[in-house]
């Protein structure tokens, strides 16, 4: 009998926490829009919000320890920048975030058939505005996360809070213009899905532009703790 060793048992289990977790997110995230188109704005804008930075804030406290709860391509990306997230996850943690994203908007598909955006992101002006509307919020996110996690994980109280809080925050004052997406999964799955993909290069391209920035904000205000110890996390796994 062959012993599965630690270090891949670890490592799927950080992969299916990051699947899960995405797939939460892009289901009560956009089914949140879905729904408040369905029923005439029951749900409202806020009511939106506050789904976007609930689900977050509530799949840090259960998947935090375990994947880091990322749930977001640019995430990854920005802690693999600060040296926090060791560069053979990266694409095991892209494709679990993609698929879990896929998936839900598929769920979605299924249970709202007749609807045309399956909560996919739009520019309402102009894309330049939404592309630099996105790479603000998303910088401002990802030096929030940099600042609040332990490596490339988000543990106790203050990580989940904040992070869902700016998410929600973001989302309140951004979301009528740009979507608020600050997150490439979240974006490609409905727009894949609804086969509305015209406008999706803002929405992957402007987070991880976004997250790369915060890196060097994070370094120039925290010298000792931003980016100065490589890969110093249990996500090295």
């Amino acid at each position: 009998m062959k012993v599965e060793p630690l270090h891949s048992k670890k490592s799927s289990r950080s992969f299916a926490a990051e699947f899960i977790g995405t797939f939460a997110l892009v289901f009560a995230g956009t089914g949140a829009v879905i729904i408040n188109e369905t029923t005439g704005g029951a749900v409202t804008h806020v009511g939106v919000a506050l789904t976007f930075g609930l689900i977050v804030m509530a799949m840090i406290y259960a998947l935090g320890d375990v994947s880091g709860a990322h749930l977001n391509p640019a995430v990854t990306l920005g802690f693999w920048a600060a040296r926090r997230f060791p560069t053979r996850q990266i694409w095991p943690y892209l494709a679990a975030q993609f698929s879990g994203a896929v998936l839900a908007s598929l769920v979605l598909k299924l249970l709202f058939p007749t609807n045309q955006n399956l909560g996919a992101t739009h520019p309402t002006g102009p894309a330049l505005q939404s592309f630099v509307l996105e790479l603000i919020l998303t910088a401002l996110l990802m030096f929030v996360i940099l600042n609040v996690a332990s490596g490339a994980k988000e543990k106790g109280i203050t990580a989940g809070l904040a992070i869902g809080s700016v998410i929600g925050l973001e989302a309140l004052f951004a979301g009528p213009i740009s979507g608020a997406s600050m997150n490439p999964a979240r974006s490609l799955a409905p727009a894949l899905i609804s086969m509305q993909v015209h406008d999706v290069w803002i929405y992957l391209l402007a987070p991880t532009l976004g997250a790369m920035i915060a890196v060097v904000a994070c370094h120039c205000v925290r010298e000792n703790c931003c980016c100065s110890n490589p890969l110093n996390t249990t996500n090295e796994t």
